[in-house]
């Protein structure tokens, strides 16, 4: 009798084992430009496993432009994209129902030429400066907004700004096209293992402006409604991108495995991107945190104006999802 009872648990353990086996993992898809840098991150999820690791199914769906994973998560063909806050805020601001989970603190740098007499924000008075981005880009504003406060001048209207894509950016400050130029941290950091010489970050620049706290600058961002649904789902995918975070702050072998997806021109270029990819990890997400983006969107609403935040000078509540602290 005892062998008999031993058998039908065992049966029944083999039972509810191949059913969750069986059992499909929730799908969350994931929109991202095809030759982006989160594409990084989301391949070291998927190469380990951590996202069948935590029950979710990673769906990577890949789009053109910024615009185009924008309008994807509006037309519901993707559940997740990385975006910024003040998009999240000005979208609350107008109905939607966007929240936003951080990805990155990374922004971007001034970067010049290693022989440029350029040497601080003061130097930039005159001169020819590339920003990428465009007028209402966050870290030019940010810029903008301590030039201002500490040296008295505002580099939109007392230097000879030219705006263009980054790559061009590059280009141009390589060649002398411009004297400085302010591109996004992985450009810059192709800049960097090129020899040229960083200024001052965007980091540097907030703290300047009085942010303490390292402020997430990027994010998944998705439905509030979505993620009431799927809250399993949302909670597992983050999971997964904090443990791929991990992996790729710790090991160096893993950024060898990735270099080709960082199309990385050499050695040095491939150790710049490694390097600004880990200092951007977030750190924490606290109250800190949320109370210093507050502050940022108050500096960047007065520069930027209704173009940039709309009728919403404030940000606007619900911006942050609550599932997560660290």
């Amino acid at each position: 009798m005892r062998h008999l009872v031993t058998s039908l648990v065992a049966a029944v353990c083999l039972l509810f084992g191949a059913q969750a086996q069986g059992a499909e993992a929730p799908a969350v898809r994931v929109g991202v430009l095809k030759f982006g840098t989160v594409s990084w991150e989301l391949d070291t999820i998927k190469h380990h496993g951590l996202d069948a690791a935590e029950g979710v199914d990673l769906q990577i769906v890949e789009l053109a432009s910024n615009q185009a994973t924008q309008v994807a998560l509006q037309g519901g063909a993707v559940d997740m994209i990385v975006s910024d806050w003040l998009w999240v805020s000005r979208q609350r601001a107008d109905g939607a129902d966007f929240t936003f989970a951080p990805y990155s603190t990374a922004a971007g740098s001034v970067m010049v030429p290693a022989d440029s007499p350029i040497r601080s924000l003061a130097d930039l008075k005159g001169r020819r400066f590339g920003v990428a981005g465009g007028p209402l880009d966050k870290g030019w504003l940010m810029l903008r907004a301590l030039t201002i406060q500490r040296h008295g001048f505002d580099p939109d209207k007392d230097s000879e700004k030219v705006f263009g894509a980054p790559p061009l950016l590059n280009e141009q400050v390589r060649g002398g096209g411009v004297d400085a130029v302010l591109n996004y941290w992985n450009f810059a950091a192709r800049l960097k293992a090129a020899g040229l010489r960083q200024v001052i970050a965007v980091e540097e620049i907030a703290r300047g402006l009085g942010i303490r706290a390292d402020v997430p600058i990027i994010g998944y961002v998705f439905h509030d409604a979505w993620a009431a649904s799927n809250p399993e789902a949302v909670r597992g995918f983050l999971r997964a991108s904090l443990k791929a975070k991990t992996i790729m702050r710790e090991s160096d072998a893993e950024w060898n495995r990735l270099a080709p997806l960082t199309k990385a021109e050499d050695d040095a270029t491939l150790l710049a991107l490694r390097d600004g990819y880990r200092d951007g990890i977030p750190t924490a997400w606290s109250g800190a945190e949320r109370e210093d983006a507050a502050r940022v969107y108050e500096i960047l609403s007065k520069l930027g104006g209704r173009e940039l935040v709309g009728d919403s000078p404030r940000l606007a509540p619900g911006t942050f999802w609550d599932g997560l602290r660290f």
